[in-house]
């Protein structure tokens, strides 16, 4: 029995396929070779050559409207409305023999804040990636919906360098005066999701609305918490909180006696998955409507093998927030009343927990540090020390300092409590001590979130500045000192004092932006 819904003419195209469902993209993909259903029901695909970003290949189009707002340099790249408009035109003519599908979808759950973005993609899966990931209109909603930007992706055409100003066949290009994004070149979906989230972040400033990277859970009392971080440090692992609501795990804003989930869906790290320790996320990796990106699967028993790095260490899961058994649908909180700060150190040498001063929070906010670890890429035979403004550069078109300052006006007016907390490793470097205990993490979290870490004695650690609680509850004492915890203390000294230089030689760049007191707030004796 056919069950298709008929096809839709398209300015953009041959024809379209609009907002089909989940069941409907499954059937389609299956069909054109897209991928295959896995034990339990998500949908597996590979995306390629591309199994991460390509931050390299991303454009801003340099137009008068936008054009003295962004921060322009190796992150917020120019291209001219000409080579611009050269692609486009050679992109819709490629297009026009060819069916697309699309979405038509919100992002920002705060009506006040929200924008309509249509998404063209010429993948099934990757228009059930843009379903799960951005926020469903209802029915009356769709009904006369109109998109205030788009984006276009299409894997299969190659943008062309000599002639249209990219660096490779690969491009992601914002245009923010047409309210356009075009992705080519590359499968890799998470290039739709941070386009987007980068317009979001050029927008919001502008409406009173702190953009973040970050996650953002709620406790029984409405305490709204934030936790920024980068990939790989437990954002979306340590808001995924049994005892707290999710109100989303990647991108928020936050504005006056609000805060809320950009996004209707999440985009998870799956490698080495615990059922254990994070059994919300393991739990949707089971589910139909899940897309799973580059997991490697039995080929008889389609069973998912979540530790393996075959394809890529980057394996992801893209599934709605709903998945999440405690998840809040509104995607909505109150003013945050705690701000985390995640870091994945590899050096070992960072404390597990600290609390910041608010002029430190604007330093390792600005900062955004995590590690790199050897293997992960050719070349890194060491852990890579990695800093990214506002726990997300990639994404930030304004100049760094400007997020920092509204970060500070709002942890500044509600006197909100800010920590640091080490994800990373303790008892020494990667490859010598161990990844810090997920179990005594959590509780850390929880004790600086219920206020248990509120009066509790602390010591300022000599080579970061930052406030070490001596107890926590349910983690053992030895285990807050991270140079107690190595073998060797003089050669914590030594990986100490080496990241502390970093954190300066990174900072240098954004100075000029920032307070003098901010920069004075940074690791290192000679600072302080």
């Amino acid at each position: 029995m056919a069950t298709t819904a008929p096809i839709t003419r398209s300015p953009l195209g041959r024809s379209i396929r609009l907002n089909r469902p989940a069941a409907e993209l499954y059937e389609d993909a299956i069909r054109h070779g897209e991928g295959l259903i896995a034990a339990e029901g998500p949908l597996v695909v590979r995306t390629g050559k591309h199994t991460g970003r390509s931050p390299e290949d991303k454009f801003i189009v340099a137009e008068p409207s936008s054009e003295s707002t962004i921060w322009w340099g190796p992150v917020n790249r120019p291209i001219s409305q000409e080579h611009y408009a050269r692609l486009r035109r050679r992109l819709v003519d490629y297009l026009a023999d060819r069916d697309l599908y699309a979405q038509d979808l919100f992002i920002g759950a705060a009506p006040a804040h929200r924008r309509s973005l249509r998404v063209y993609t010429e993948t099934a899966w990757a228009s059930l990636f843009a379903r799960n990931l951005f926020r469903r209109p209802t029915p009356a909603q769709l009904a006369d919906f109109a998109p205030n930007f788009t984006i276009i992706d299409v894997p299969s055409f190659q943008a062309d360098p000599e002639t249209e100003g990219t660096r490779t066949g690969t491009a992601i290009l914002l245009d923010l005066a047409r309210m356009e994004i075009i992705i080519v070149g590359t499968e890799y979906a998470g290039e739709i999701k941070k386009s987007a989230f980068t317009v979001m972040n050029y927008l919001m400033p502008d409406e009173g609305v702190l953009p973040m990277h970050s996650a953002i859970n709620v406790g029984q009392d409405g305490d709204a918490a934030v936790f920024f971080g980068l990939s790989g440090t437990g954002k979306t692992t340590l808001s995924a909180d049994p005892e707290r609501s999710l109100i989303g795990d990647d991108e928020h804003g936050w504005g006056d006696g609000i805060s809320f989930n950009f996004e209707g869906g999440c985009y998870a790290k799956t490698i080495r998955l615990s059922p254990m320790y994070e059994p919300d996320i393991f739990q949707t990796t089971r589910r139909f409507g899940t897309v799973l990106e580059n997991v490697d699967v039995d080929p008889r028993t389609r069973e998912l093998d979540l530790a393996s790095d075959r394809f890529t260490e980057n394996t992801r899961g893209a599934y709605p927030l709903e998945f999440i058994g405690n998840a809040d649908e509104t995607g909505i909180a109150g003013t945050p009343r705690a701000v985390i700060f995640l870091t994945a150190d590899a050096f070992g040498v960072m404390p597990p927990i600290s609390r910041l001063t608010h002029e430190q929070a604007a330093y390792h906010f600005v900062s955004g540090y995590t590690a790199k670890l050897a293997g992960t890429e050719i070349g890194v035979m060491e852990p890579k020390a990695t800093f990214s403004a506002c726990f997300g550069a990639p994404f930030m078109p304004r100049h760094p300092g400007e997020y920092a300052r509204m970060l500070v006006e709002r942890i500044d007016r509600e006197d909100v409590p800010v920590w640091l907390v080490n994800t990373g490793w303790t008892g020494g470097p990667y490859g010598t001590g161990e990844r810090m205990n997920i179990a005594h993490t959590r509780s850390m979290v929880r004790a600086a979130l219920d206020g248990r870490l509120a009066d509790v004695e602390t010591r300022i650690d000599p080579n970061f500045g930052v406030a070490v609680p001596l107890h926590c509850p349910d983690v053992p004492d030895a285990f807050l000192d991270p140079r107690g915890t190595w073998a060797d203390g003089e050669a914590y000294d030594r990986a100490a004092a080496k990241l502390t230089e970093m954190f300066r030689e990174n900072f240098a760049a954004y100075a000029d932006g920032l307070a003098p007191e901010v920069a004075a707030a940074g690791p290192g004796a000679a600072n302080r």
